[in-house]
């Protein structure tokens, strides 16, 4: 079975749906290592009215606990959150073992999993973490389609030899898989063509208001349905210090640590924002109108748990009352 011809993706038919990034870089950055602190705060993240609860991917680049490990211990003391990667690296795992690991997790959760994957940001790091595991660096791109088309035709092979086992829990095509990027061309292309979500990163609403439609139109044309996400970086001043400066300083202080880059150079291209709660959802609100229906929010903080609470009592009301982008308030199916 192949990407294109499998199952569409599932909607949400207009409720927006916002989820946090755990904070497993976090760890590495600060070296207090400390697993089972990052599944009690999903479990946290549960209880304070979030949807859903993310893990990214790195074993050298940005090292960080395992996802689909990780991912399998959140599923066994939830109930309700979708459980999610942002994003899987999918062409450092040969696409058997990758398929076997993730309909475990779909399983384990109950059919909560939503996989989403990218071909791993273009840096040196990231080709010497392609080099370590003896994974050909270019033509990642390629590869990872080719991965996600080799899962789903396994996850939905007839019950024999040939399928994967176990299979994924309910949906015959396995877990949604969802692309991370951003709004080239090409992107928006294959994102339309092949898989059941898009999860950018883009720095501005704007940049999202011009992208979304067109791979709404491109999606539309194939017969299919694309679940518009959004993955952004947010710190609130109040948790962080007194004054939108001092919540921009902490910010930058995260992003060097993480990226060992300029908070001032990775806004170039990614989203994030730091300030008061009011500003924090006129931000995010943006989005909300260009489209997206589902945030994955990563705590720009060394905080984390102070933060979640901070934006469960002060943003995440609010934010779910922002008024839908009129496209899918009027009855969409993305």
């Amino acid at each position: 079975m192949s990407a294109q011809s499998a199952e569409p993706a599932r909607s949400t038919e207009g409720a927006l749906r916002v989820g946090i990034l755990l904070p497993t870089r976090e760890a590495a950055m600060t070296g207090r290592h400390d697993a089972t602190r990052l599944v009690d705060l999903a479990v946290r993240a549960e209880r304070a009215g979030f949807d859903s609860v993310w893990t990214g991917d790195s074993p050298l680049a940005r090292t960080r606990l395992d996802p689909v490990a990780l991912l399998a211990a959140v599923s066994a003391v939830t109930t309700a959150v979708t459980v999610g990667t942002a994003a899987l690296v999918a062409p450092l795992r040969h696409p058997v073992l990758a398929a076997h690991a993730l309909a475990s997790v779909d399983q384990l959760s109950e059919g909560r999993l939503v996989v989403g994957v990218g071909a791993g940001f273009p840096s040196e790091e990231t080709q010497r973490e392609f080099d370590a595991v003896a994974m050909p660096y270019r033509g990642r791109v390629s590869a990872l389609d080719g991965a996600v088309r080799a899962w789903r035709a396994g996850w939905a092979a007839p019950r024999s030899t040939d399928a994967f086992q176990p299979l994924p829990a309910a949906r015959p095509a396995g877990p949604p898989v969802w692309l991370a990027g951003g709004d080239t061309p090409r992107v928006l292309e294959r994102a339309a063509a092949h898989y059941d979500g898009w999860l950018p990163f883009l720095p501005d609403s704007e940049a999202y208001a011009r992208a979304w439609p067109q791979l709404r139109a491109r999606a539309d044309e194939l017969g299919r349905s694309v679940e518009p996400a959004m993955f952004a970086t947010v710190a609130l001043g109040s948790a962080l210090g007194t004054g939108a400066d001092r919540a921009g300083a902490e910010l930058d202080d995260y992003v060097r640590a993480y990226y060992r880059r300029p908070l001032a150079e990775m806004a170039t291209f990614q989203a994030y924002r730091a300030g008061p709660a009011a500003e924090i959802l006129d931000w995010l609100g943006g989005y909300v109108a260009a489209g997206a229906r589902h945030l994955v929010l990563r705590l720009g903080s060394f905080d984390p748990a102070g933060q979640l609470e901070q934006l469960a009592e002060q943003v995440l009301p609010a934010l779910r009352a922002t008024p839908p982008h009129p496209a899918v308030s009027a009855g969409s199916t993305s």
